[in-house]
């Protein structure tokens, strides 16, 4: 059985993008609920398009939002989302009762971001503000410490698009995303030490990165 397209409810514009970031998952998640959630899979596996839905509902804004933080735009983001859960539909058949979906599914959203920006390699990138960052200290909720949020986090996603894809990866999966090294290994395929050494070069990189801008800044204003 083919399962159709399905339309990403997700808003249009940077701003309400950001806003739809920062809401927390449903808290009746399948995530709290493994065996609710084994048995949606196994449903799903077996053609029950609802049961696929359920799954699409309960996941669909955490791969919006790693994809978002991967590729920079909306467009982009929907695109892969819709190829995530395609992928996800026709391969739920190989998923393991012993495995974490959701470690599961940031891999396959990996790799189809992986395909993405290897598509557009060559073409300039357009990024928008992250909507949290660990690598940015949290600021009193006045206006003018939000506008200086807003221009901070834009920056640190301009670094970030500059990373290789490796580094951006584990630091939007560690720093971003909140996974522990561990998990970042197991969804990459790789040991903690390379991961731990793939998140304090991109680090550096990013303040290397805001550091030069703030230079140029002040050079520019004298």
């Amino acid at each position: 059985m083919k399962v159709e397209r399905r339309i990403l409810k997700v808003p249009s514009g940077a701003v309400e993008m950001a806003l739809a970031l920062e809401m927390p998952l449903l808290a009746d998640a399948p995530r709290r609920d493994q065996s609710s959630l084994t048995l949606l899979i196994e449903r799903a596996a077996n053609g029950d398009t609802a049961a696929f839905e359920q799954i699409m509902i309960y996941s669909e804004q955490r791969v919006m939002a790693m994809t978002w933080r991967m590729l920079g735009n909306e467009a982009d983001a929907r695109d892969a989302s819709q190829e995530v859960f395609l992928r996800v539909y026709k391969y739920l058949g190989h998923f393991r009762r012993d495995q974490d979906f959701f470690a599961w599914l940031y891999r396959i959203t990996v790799n189809v971001c992986r395909d993405s920006l290897k598509v557009r390699r060559n073409q300039s990138s357009r990024f928008v503000p992250l909507a949290e960052d660990s690598l940015v200290s949290a600021e009193p909720p006045h206006i003018e410490h939000q506008m200086v949020e807003a221009q901070q986090r834009e920056l640190v996603a301009r670094a970030i698009a500059t990373l290789p894809f490796k580094e951006r990866t584990s630091i939007v999966l560690r720093d971003v995303e909140g996974l522990s090294t561990d998990e970042v290994a197991r969804i990459l395929k790789s040991s903690p030490t390379t991961v731990r050494s793939q998140i304090s070069s991109a680090r550096t990189k990013i303040r290397n990165y805001c550091r030069r801008y703030s230079q140029d800044l002040k050079g520019t204003v004298r």
